[in-house]
């Protein structure tokens, strides 16, 4: 998992020193706080952390899931990296209840089918150890007796809360979620609330995996080619767990 150079963090509210044409952000977006900037209801949004204009996310992450949220005010590649056909992968932790059986990490991995969809082959494996991750604001709600683990799920896909449902159609559903990594983006050593710039080299391979001009392949290219990124509330991405 690839960290900054230099890990340059900035803590919620620190005054931003940047003079780049173009701004490249990571945050580790905590529990409950909307990937958005504005909220009529009166929630957490991102700006209760990166007091940076006029940047989005790329993609979204649930409001009940946490982990790594780029930001950028880079239209071309933003709309580069939420588009499908360039199948950038997200990594997830995801603890669940109960210890899925060989059978049902194997039909994670093939694509289980949700409503009328069928999920594109994951990459999927149960981890020997829980991760090191910090605690969550509000625990995890256990049921008496019965265990949990935690799962690494990488997927390209971005439908809706897709792992949580994906976690469920094989009758294990998701306690807790955590996105450490974007593609070659890591969450490195940021904590809930925290945030950096990405470094030069950092920038280069986010470009390189999603290059200028480049027709992609796969599910959704030709549904995607030619429009505009699309018109979220707070920013211009999909709808990424």
């Amino acid at each position: 998992m690839l960290t900054s150079e230099k890990q340059n963090t900035k803590h919620p509210l620190e005054p931003f020193n940047h003079y780049t044409s173009l701004k490249y952000i990571i945050i580790n977006k905590p529990y409950e706080v909307l990937t958005q900037f504005t909220d009529e209801a009166g929630r957490a949004t991102l700006k209760d952390y990166v007091p940076v204009s006029n940047i989005y996310p790329v993609g979204r992450l649930d409001y009940d899931s946490e982990g790594l949220v780029l930001l950028t005010d880079d239209k071309h590649l933003q709309h580069r990296l939420s588009d499908p056909k360039f199948k950038v992968e997200k990594t997830y932790w995801v603890q669940v209840e109960g210890i899925p059986t060989d059978e049902a990490l194997n039909r994670l991995r093939l694509g289980v089918r949700i409503k009328e969809m069928k999920t594109a082959p994951a990459k999927v494996r149960l981890l020997e150890e829980e991760p090191r991750v910090w605690e969550r604001s509000t625990p995890i709600r256990f049921r008496k007796n019965v265990p949990t683990c935690w799962l690494e799920i990488r997927i390209s896909q971005g439908m809706n809360r897709q792992v949580r449902r994906m976690t469920a159609a094989v009758g294990h559903p998701t306690l807790r979620l955590i996105r450490p990594a974007i593609g070659p983006l890591g969450l490195g050593r940021l904590q809930p609330g925290e945030y950096r710039e990405l470094s030069t080299t950092e920038v280069e391979q986010l470009k390189s995996i999603a290059p200028k001009g480049s027709t992609g392949s796969g599910p959704g290219s030709s549904s995607t080619r030619g429009k505009r990124p699309g018109g979220h509330k707070g920013g211009f991405g999909k709808q990424i767990n």
